[in-house]
């Protein structure tokens, strides 16, 4: 009987198992059924939408980027066609093992591989990250007959960036490179991140980079189908990318050309514009660099001989490079003395040398030693007299001659079509008050009424306030592009409407005196008379040397000096006199004599300009 009661409990603690395992059996079933019924029912169309993402990859297809010419259509800036190694960020296991294998083949350096592996980890999925750049014919052979060892990198075609003139237009064109993770940053803020790809290229510096917008294009897209990996099977879909706008510059590189051959093995710039309408015609900075390696890339030595190099060969001495007026200032001072009637063409004074303020023994002296007696106006810009030029500055007074300077462009930007550019000073005594926390002092003037002191102009900027001169009645805005689209018309013909220019508002009487004072500096008894010796058509300059550093007026031996403490020379000038169309300004660095080195450059500038003349 206990034995039956025994069986009998043991059979409903069993039943009660059984009843317990099909609730529970049940409710998991329908908790798979709910589960199934959310995911295939009501979010069908998410994991649908996932599902085909995983299927379907969006890669870009990059459009050609647009072509630089000349204002006579000849190529500065071109595309050609190398190849490429890029790995698929997806398909990669072990990425030291497939860079080892690879570098049998194709040479990988150290620093490459660092740059790799960064990629790699910010890389999204089916990410390709460009590990070579413009393989060699050898490089491609031996990688395309072992290629099928590496299922994770894909040989392809892209289009290259070759700049025809080399160093000649380094400066003005700039280059385009590999884009960084700080590019993207910058294009993400400004909303254009969509735009571009982990290895696109984007423009660095110059016209590249100011016009990258046109030259750029926009992406085409291939929809392509793929397994898990990422390999590419088929593709479904295509959108044709669209390429980007040509440039035509108003540079014309046979002057160009001219220019760079002038300043020969010197450092420095010159650049030369149309006086009346602000085209740039020569665009020189030396020494340039060799823009096809930052095309191309190169290592950290090549890298640091470049950034390194005592002629900083990275700096666009044109619009970024500052210097002191020295003598080229001369003319500007001169019509603001007439403007304010401090001065008048007719007034003149006793030159013995040197200048002393009142209550001074402090002797400013003049570049000619015993002075050169009686002075006006005139004469003291034909034979460029400091001690003119002291007094009057003395008597104007640093604010009247910051309002004139600043009329003439100096002290601010030019608004060049470039991405960067200097805005020079134009000294005042509120200028120096914010600056260094100090008054003004009469001394800062003297200094000041020759170009030295606290004045650093750049050599776009002296170019831009002589052209003003040279037309008589408006600042131009200098341009290096009128169109995107080639039409000789608008790089030739002078229309520039969509320039604004500033009117000068000076009196054209005044500018007259000025500009034969400048005549006269290029003949007989002026400071630029050799340069001009033998010419057939006629010309208007400013000479200019500017102290590098100062001697307190002790005199030196240039002998003695090291290269890098000599003067800079300095020319201004435009051409024909009488009807301007060409303006321009010299600076050659620590040069010397702006008279005997500066003027003799500009001279076979202007020669260049005019043997090209129908």
């Amino acid at each position: 009987m206990l034995r039956y009661r025994k069986s009998l409990s043991e059979l409903g603690g069993f039943n009660f198992r059984i009843r317990g395992a099909i609730i529970a059996m049940l409710i998991l079933s329908a908790l798979l059924l709910g589960r199934l019924f959310f995911l295939q029912i009501i979010n069908a169309d998410y994991y649908q939408l996932r599902a085909e993402n995983n299927r379907i990859n969006i890669s870009p297809i990059l459009p050609n980027r647009g072509l630089i010419y000349d204002r006579n259509g000849h190529v500065l800036a071109k595309n050609y066609s190398s190849f490429v190694l890029e790995l698929w960020a997806n398909g990669v296991e072990d990425l030291d093992q497939v860079l080892d294998d690879l570098n049998d083949l194709v040479a990988i350096s150290v620093e490459e591989r660092a740059l790799i592996e960064k990629a790699l980890k910010r890389a999204g999925r089916f990410s390709n990250i460009v590990i070579r750049d413009d393989l060699s014919e050898d490089e491609i052979a031996r990688f395309t007959e072992n290629s099928y060892r590496f299922p994770e990198i894909k040989l392809s075609a892209q289009l290259y960036r070759e700049y025809v003139y080399g160093d000649l237009t380094s400066h003005l064109l700039g280059y385009v490179r590999r884009i960084s993770e700080a590019d993207l940053d910058r294009l993400e803020q400004r909303g254009l991140r969509a735009a571009y790809i982990n290895s696109d290229w984007i423009g660095k510096r110059g016209i590249e980079a100011f016009y990258e917008s046109k030259l750029r294009g926009r992406l085409g897209l291939n929809h392509v189908e793929v397994d898990s990996k990422g390999t590419e099977l088929r593709v479904l879909e295509q959108q044709q990318p669209v390429g980007g706008e040509d440039i035509f510059l108003t540079i014309d590189i046979t002057l160009q050309k001219a220019a760079f051959d002038a300043l020969g093995n010197q450092n420095g710039a010159l650049v030369a514009l149309d006086p009346n309408n602000g085209s740039v015609l020569a665009f020189v900075s030396k020494p340039g660099y060799d823009p096809s390696l930052f095309v191309r890339g190169f290592d950290q030595k090549t890298w640091r001989e470049i950034r390194d190099s005592a002629d900083r060969p990275l700096v666009n001495r044109v619009s970024d490079g500052v210097y002191p007026p020295g003598s080229t200032l001369k003319p500007f001072i001169a019509i603001a003395g007439l403007e304010e009637q401090v001065r008048t063409p007719d007034w003149s004074m006793w030159d013995p040398g040197f200048f002393s303020l009142p209550e001074s023994k402090y002797k400013f002296r003049d570049w000619k030693k015993g002075g050169h007696g009686e002075v006006n106006l005139h004469k003291a810009i034909v034979e460029s007299v400091d001690t003119y030029f002291y007094k009057l500055a003395h008597e104007l007074e640093i604010d009247k001659i910051h309002r004139y300077l600043v009329q003439f462009g100096f002290g601010s930007k030019t608004g060049i079509d470039l991405p960067s550019e200097a805005s020079g000073i134009a000294p005042s005594k509120e200028w120096k008050k914010r600056r260094f926390g100090q008054p003004w002092y009469p001394g800062d003037t003297i200094s000041v009424g020759i170009g030295q002191g606290y004045n650093l102009v750049t050599p776009i900027q002296l170019a831009v306030a002589t052209a003003a001169l040279a037309n008589g009645h408006k600042l131009v805005r200098p341009v290096l592009s009128r169109s995107g689209t080639y039409s000789p018309s608008n790089i030739t013909s002078g229309h520039s409407s969509q320039i604004p220019h500033k009117p000068l508002m000076l009196s054209p009487q005044h500018i007259q005196v000025i500009k034969k004072a400048m005549e006269d500096v290029m003949k007989t008894g002026g400071t630029a008379a050799g340069a001009a010796r033998g010419a057939d058509y006629s010309m208007a300059g400013k000479t200019g040397t500017a102290q590098v550093f100062s001697l307190r007026g002790a005199e030196y031996d240039k002998e003695l000096l090291e290269k890098k403490l000599l003067d800079h020379a300095l020319f201004i000038g435009y051409a024909p006199a009488d009807r301007p169309t060409i303006a321009l300004a010299v600076v050659v660095e620590n040069g010397g004599g702006g008279g005997s080195v500066a003027g003799p450059i500009a001279r076979k500038v202007f020669d260049a300009y005019f043997d090209m003349q129908p």
